[in-house]
């Protein structure tokens, strides 16, 4: 799937949760999108989340 049709696809689902759930409904729609999407790349391998989580918590730096 190319970037652009990603992107029509999260913003129509975006669409119609905040027509059908108001603006809280938006927001938690984002949420759960975006945790689905750390956690599609974790399986795939390309995200490191012991890496993400270390620099959260102030262990490690990206540089």
């Amino acid at each position: 799937m190319s970037p652009t049709i990603a992107g029509l696809a999260i913003g129509a689902a975006l669409a119609l949760a905040g027509l059908a759930f108001g603006f809280w409904g938006l927001l938690l729609t984002a949420l759960f999108m975006g945790i689905g999407a750390v956690l599609g790349r974790s399986a795939e391998g390309k995200l490191d989340l012991h890496g993400v989580l270390d620099a959260l918590r102030g262990k490690r730096s990206s540089s």
